[in-house]
């Protein structure tokens, strides 16, 4: 009898799971494909099947160092057990759903993570807690949008230049043919990144129940429902955040957005390889502004910016506080 509710305990978790990952999907499908949207390359309703496609293809490119931080470089492996996990995902599907209803751009990947320290916290104490993995994630929060920020207004500088003697018109119908790859890049760093941190947390969770023998692995088909998930998340889009992310921040060329995009993916690759869980709001934000800036500073809007930064800092100990009360809500049903 126990042993057949520990199953069906699993098996709830991992489903519960996977609509995080859907709600990720749904809620991050703007970073993938605001710019291209907002530049009219593509209408909305084309845009996130392409966007979804590229997600779901990531896990060809990409290995998985980050679901290998998340999954064990966040709290000590030996301390998760279902109700962590459960208060984890609590704490990120219910900022996500907040700030996705207030359109606000905030991290589904911080959320995740801020979830799991408050539920982990909750259990074992600050002595849970992994500092190398949460130091290199807290750091990336700041780091990420910066490098995003610098690439992408170097990239507009360099193809202002490149491109000086050659008419607006010509351009302009250069770059929407070119943000089709951009936007395709983008998409990629989207799905390879921020699956993986579900990925961890399904592959902690199957650890945690002894399914595992000898160490900490993601099995391949953790790897392609995930994948699916985000995708499908994707194919739903977040249409509030895309208006946000594409035009109330500054307004968008299509060889801005190309810029943008791909000064966003060349971030998210460099982050993925080395194993950072970072978030790819922050990093397309910082491009967006990046180009903006590149064309005066005047065309940014600061007061956006800066609404959207709140958000960042709040959204880590939010979801802690989330998941540290699921965490305890669910020791009243022991």
């Amino acid at each position: 009898m126990e042993a057949n509710f520990a199953l069906y305990a699993l098996i709830g978790l991992i489903a519960v799971a996977l609509v995080f990952d859907f709600l990720n999907g749904l809620h991050d499908a703007a970073n993938s494909i605001a710019t291209i949207v907002s530049t009219r390359v593509l209408r909305p309703q084309y845009a996130v099947f392409w966007a979804a496609f590229f997600n779901f293809i990531a896990f060809l490119f990409f290995g998985l160092h980050v679901a290998t931080t998340v999954g064990t470089g966040i709290i000590t492996p030996e301390i998760v057990d279902d109700r962590v996990i459960f208060g984890a995902l609590m704490g990120g599907i219910v900022w996500n759903v907040v700030t996705w209803i207030g359109g606000i751009p905030s991290s589904s990947s911080h959320a995740l993570i801020g979830g799991l320290l408050g539920a982990g916290v909750a259990k074992a104490g600050f002595g849970a807690v992994v500092l190398d993995g949460v130091v290199k994630t807290v750091l990336a929060i700041f780091l990420s949008p910066m490098v995003g920020f610098m690439i992408a207004l170097l990239l507009v500088l360099l193809v202002s230049w490149a491109f000086l003697r050659v008419s607006p018109f010509a351009v302009d119908g250069t770059f929407r043919w070119l943000q089709f790859g951009s936007a395709s890049l983008y998409s990629l760093g989207h799905g390879g990144n921020d699956a993986q941190k579900t990925m961890g947390i399904i592959a902690v969770l199957l650890y945690s129940h002894g399914t595992m023998a000898d160490a900490f692995y993601v099995p391949f088909w953790v790897v392609l429902s995930c994948q699916a998930a985000m995708a499908l998340g994707t194919l739903f889009g977040g249409w509030r955040i895309v208006h946000t992310m594409g035009s109330r921040i500054t307004r968008l060329s299509p060889m801005q957005g190309f810029c943008a995009e791909t000064g966003g993916a060349i971030t998210l690759f460099m982050a993925t390889g080395l194993g950072v869980p970072v978030s790819t709001t922050h990093t397309i934000t910082g491009a967006i502004v990046g180009v903006g800036a590149a064309r005066r500073v005047s065309a940014v809007r600061w007061n956006i910016a800066r609404g959207i930064v709140f958000a960042w800092i709040v959204t880590m100990p939010a979801a802690a506080l989330i998941g540290a009360v699921f965490f305890a809500l669910t020791g009243v049903f022991r």
